[in-house]
């Protein structure tokens, strides 16, 4: 079975650019490994990311981070079955609040600062489906 799930967590510290570029590397290589594709986004100090795949593979995947000392206050935000992938080209992408991304951050944002704690579901997935042709992604 195909599945989505978008989780948010926060950073556990500050995430310099080589933090963040070992864990783009770290994702794609054990990603294309099991079959797992997405997207991750880091803004203000939280990661939203997007998941898609075998259910087993995600949901181990998943179990993994929740493990990872870099993240904490892990949720899921959302979780469905799909019929295709929205990634499908890319193991992971990365998105970041560069200046050309943050409209498309507050647009989706129901404060001021990005907080997809806060964002319903139908929010989640209307930004995840604007962000994959419509950003800038890294990596």
């Amino acid at each position: 079975m195909l599945v989505q799930l978008t989780y948010a967590s926060r950073t556990a510290g500050i995430l310099g650019a080589i933090d963040v570029k070992d864990i783009l590397t770290a994702s794609k290589r054990n990603n294309a490994l099991v079959g797992v594709t997405g997207a991750l986004c880091l803004s203000n100090g939280i990661f939203l990311q997007q998941l898609e795949g075998d259910k087993t593979e995600v949901n181990a995947l998943y179990h993994r981070l929740l493990r990872d000392e870099r993240h904490r206050d892990p949720a899921i935000l959302d979780f469905s079955e799909i019929t295709q992938r929205r990634f499908g080209s890319w193991s992971m992408g990365l998105l970041s609040t560069l200046e050309e991304n943050r409209q498309l951050f507050q647009k989706y944002s129901v404060t001021r600062d990005f907080d997809p704690y806060a964002m319903s579901i139908p929010s989640l997935r209307a930004f995840f489906s604007e962000v994959v042709d419509n950003v800038r992604w890294l990596g």
